[in-house]
């Protein structure tokens, strides 16, 4: 599934996108994210007239660079999490290496304004919000990254993709897509019910910290459902309370949700597309990363020693290490 594509040049962000609500902001989040150097939190004004928040940190400048990539990153996040999960390694990492990272906050996380709806949006409205970002923002094609459910939000922009000029319109092309620690195109209830028939107490474990919540009050649980053993308490209650704080309202009706799974097949997938697991993930099992390789004919990676949230966990190099060797080929 290879794609041809030209070199890429970047414009800056549009000045006038942002400008009418950079002003006046005020934190949503009590336990605020504090941004790192070189990093930048700005607003997108979507349609609707509802702000996503965006965490913004452009490459740096390689003095002893011969070739200077021309790519750029946008990062989606997904269910209790925002724009900083991101921006704590990654953004950094990325950056460094020479590529603008922009991560997303969906609407009702983070720092974004929150829709009237009881819930944040739906599969089609958070994928319609990130292309919205990208058609107004970005000037050639990027390559996305989506973890857990936000990998599920890009499966269905992927399948908008096609020749049809409406559709090209609404989803503009990508050049690749990342997904991590995805939440496969049947949805996840296929997880919990793998998890009832082999292991019920860890579907006990998974229904009650993420459905019921009893990460945000349990430190155990909370380090057992997205990270490593190894991981510090003080660091997982400081990314518990940020979770928290995140996630205002639920990300999708749930119901609603894996009633329109799976997300449509993709004949001949215009794009390359990594699938990438963590061999300790507590939430998607090796035949839900098994699933979502298979949907886009792809060996899926499963990086070893580490857990459900790759990008924060103990050793989140490992993760981005893989992402960016991969990157680097599709510049040969």
């Amino acid at each position: 599934m290879s794609i041809s594509v030209s070199s890429c040049s970047f414009h800056f962000m549009k000045p006038h996108v942002f400008s009418a609500v950079m002003s006046g902001k005020t934190n949503k989040m009590r336990v605020p994210f504090d941004l790192k150097e070189g990093q930048s939190r700005i607003f997108h004004e979507l349609p609707s007239g509802l702000s996503m928040e965006v965490i913004v940190q452009k490459k740096k400048k390689k003095k002893h660079k011969n070739v200077e990539k021309n790519q750029t990153l946008v990062f989606v996040h997904g269910s209790y999490h925002a724009a900083w999960c991101w921006a704590q390694h990654w953004l950094p990492f990325f950056s460094d290496s020479g590529y603008d990272c922009y991560a997303l906050s969906l609407l009702g996380q983070g720092e974004s304004d929150e829709p009237s709806d009881s819930v944040a949006g739906t599969l089609q409205t958070h994928a319609r919000d990130v292309a919205d970002f990208i058609s107004r923002n970005i000037a050639s094609p990027p390559i996305v990254l989506g973890h857990s459910f936000g990998g599920l939000i890009i499966q269905y922009y992927i399948s908008n993709l096609g020749s049809d000029k409406l559709k090209e319109n609404l989803y503009p092309k990508l050049r690749g897509a990342v997904l991590v620690c995805s939440v496969p195109p049947s949805g996840n209830s296929g997880l919990v019910w793998r998890y009832l028939f082999s292991n019920p107490i860890a579907a006990f474990k998974v229904t009650r910290s993420l459905a019921a919540k009893a990460f945000q009050t349990s430190l155990s649980l909370c380090k057992e459902t997205f990270f490593s053993a190894t991981m510090e308490d003080h660091i997982v209650k400081r990314y518990q309370e940020l979770m928290k704080e995140s996630s205002r309202m639920p990300l999708f009706d749930l119901r609603k949700l894996n009633a329109s799974l799976p997300v449509p097949s993709v004949p001949n997938c215009p794009l390359e597309v990594l699938v990438l697991g963590a061999q300790n993930d507590f939430i998607v099992d090796a035949q839900g990363l098994k699933e979502t390789a298979d949907f886009y004919g792809v060996s899926p990676i499963c990086v070893e020693a580490v857990a459900h949230d790759m990008m924060l966990d103990t050793s989140w190099e490992k993760g981005a290490e893989v992402i960016l060797s991969w990157l680097n080929g599709l510049d040969e």
